[in-house]
């Protein structure tokens, strides 16, 4: 990450004065992508000719030098005191295994204290909603974090609603995203909220994000969701068949036929493993299906996705996609085709 970033610049000839400061916590074992993919979609901004405000960005850290991430990359930082609470005016707050080391600095979490009740809006990535927690900045607020963390913060905090699927949650001034990854979603939603979708779309094409991602989606695809309860795999080949017959008839007696079992037992027995009954189950991996057929572009209307999926009716798809995604599958065509 470039050293000149970190420092307080000056002003430009002709830049425009209303400039927005992002400013970005670092610490030791600070996780280095929760820094570095918001960062590099801000920073994109700057490749576009907009008349607008910009952003500039400035990594804090408490005494300022070279701090090492998680990965042993070292960024270049300035300390907090270089800038004042009031010029923030987005503050980021990254995870990392470091997290639990940075309650102890005084110096830190004084700045960010002061930070949060002068910034327009605060944000954390990942374990960094722990840094929000402590502060009492999501007291009676949803948030989400790392879908491992979840519990650990829902049992410590328990006046914060967390939403352990959510990619990214807005409430009011104060956002929070689920691990890595989803901080670059939540840049976006950002950008897309400063300057609107058209520029929101334009960064995420030339950071090759294919998929821009509504922050209420599932932190996991269905399937992925499924193997992972499944954790002995019994149901592994049963979900490859029903993804290669998804527009046939699949009710729960032929799925038990499948399986092996009576249809009490199956469902008893596929409940117990996956945590979903079979109907359910069906459902989620016709969404699956219906979703990638979205992505592609390859099938023409919503009305031909949904039998090619399963559904039998488009209104039928657009209710369990609500359900699962909490968009409906035209809004999912429109953020998320390539």
């Amino acid at each position: 990450m470039p050293s000149n970033s970190a420092r307080a610049r000056r002003s430009r000839p002709g830049e425009n004065f209303s400039t927005r400061r992002v400013a970005m916590v670092v610490f030791p074992g600070v996780t280095l992508l929760d820094i570095s993919g918001p960062a590099q979609v801000f920073a994109e901004l700057r490749e576009i000719d907009l008349p607008a405000a910009s952003y500039s960005l400035s990594y804090l850290s408490s005494a300022g030098g070279s701090v090492p991430t998680d990965v042993g990359m070292m960024i270049d930082t300035a300390p907090v005191s270089s800038v004042r609470p009031h010029q923030v005016d987005t503050l980021v707050i990254p995870g990392g295994p470091g997290i639990w080391v940075l309650r102890q600095d005084a110096t830190l979490m004084n700045w960010i204290s002061q930070t949060l009740a002068r910034a327009r809006r605060v944000a954390s990535v990942c374990l960094g909603a722990f840094v929000l927690a402590w502060t009492g900045a999501l007291d009676g607020k949803r948030a989400a974090t790392h879908w491992r963390y979840c519990p650990r913060l829902q049992d410590s905090f328990p006046a914060i609603h967390v939403e352990p699927d959510a990619i990214f949650v807005r409430d009011g001034q104060v956002w929070s995203s689920a691990g890595v990854s989803a901080g670059i979603d939540l840049a976006l939603a950002m950008i897309e909220e400063d300057f609107g979708h058209t520029v929101a779309l334009d960064i995420a094409r030339r950071l090759v994000v294919f998929l821009k991602r509504p922050g209420g989606q599932s932190q996991f695809s269905t399937v992925l969701a499924a193997q992972a309860s499944d954790v002995e795999g019994r149901f592994s080949a049963l979900h490859a068949w029903i993804l290669e017959n998804i527009a046939s008839d699949l009710k729960v007696e032929r799925l038990a036929e499948m399986a092996g079992m009576t249809p009490r037992t199956f469902a008893r027995t596929y409940l117990s493993r996956t945590g979903m009954t079979p109907a359910s189950g069906v459902e989620a991996l016709r969404v699956e299906t219906a979703r990638l057929l979205l992505e592609s572009g390859q099938v023409g209307g919503v009305v031909e996705v949904a039998k090619r999926a399963g559904f039998g009716d488009d209104e039928r798809m657009r209710r369990a996609f609500i359900r699962h995604l909490g968009v409906s599958p035209s809004e999912y065509r429109r953020r998320f085709s390539s």
